[in-house]
C-alpha cells in the first residue's frame, strides 16, 4: 500500500484543482444570477435581491477559491449557499436525490461536501 500513500505528497496539487473546478462551476453559476438576477428570481420563485446577493457569493465564492485567497471563508458561505439549495429542491421543490433526465439534488450534495473539505483542509498552499 505505499504505492498510495505515495500519492500524500500531491495534496496541496490535488486541493487545487478541487478549488479550480469548484471556483469555474461557481462563477459559472453565479454570474447568470447577476446578470439576469430579476429573471432568474422569478424562475426560481425568490425575492430579486436574494437571487443578487446568492449570485455575488457564487461568483466571488468561486473567484476567492481559484486564487486561493479567504478560502475557508468561500468555503463557508458557499456551503450555506449549498445547503439552501438542497432545502429549496428537497423542501419547496419536492425534488428526488436522483431524478433520471433532471437534476436532482444529489449534485448540490457533492458541492457541498466539496466546500466541507476546502474549509477542513484550507484548501491548500497553492494560491495567492
Amino acid at each position: 500500500m505505499q504505492q498510495l500513500a505515495d500519492f500524500m505528497q500531491y495534496q496541496n496539487e490535488g486541493l487545487f484543482i478541487l478549488r479550480l473546478v469548484m471556483g469555474v462551476i461557481f462563477i459559472l453559476h453565479g454570474w447568470p444570477k447577476i446578470k439576469n438576477h430579476k429573471s432568474a428570481a422569478v424562475a426560481m420563485g425568490l425575492p430579486a435581491l436574494l437571487v443578487l446577493g446568492v449570485g455575488l457569493i457564487e461568483s466571488l465564492g468561486g473567484l476567492a477559491l481559484i486564487l486561493g485567497l479567504y478560502t475557508q471563508i468561500a468555503a463557508i458561505l458557499i456551503g450555506l449557499v449549498m445547503i439552501g439549495a438542497i432545502k429549496m429542491k428537497t423542501i419547496n421543490w419536492k425534488t428526488k436525490f436522483i431524478v433520471m433526465g433532471a437534476m436532482g439534488w444529489e449534485y448540490d450534495l457533492v458541492l457541498l461536501a466539496a466546500a466541507l473539505v476546502i474549509l477542513v483542509t484550507g484548501g491548500g498552499n497553492i494560491g495567492l
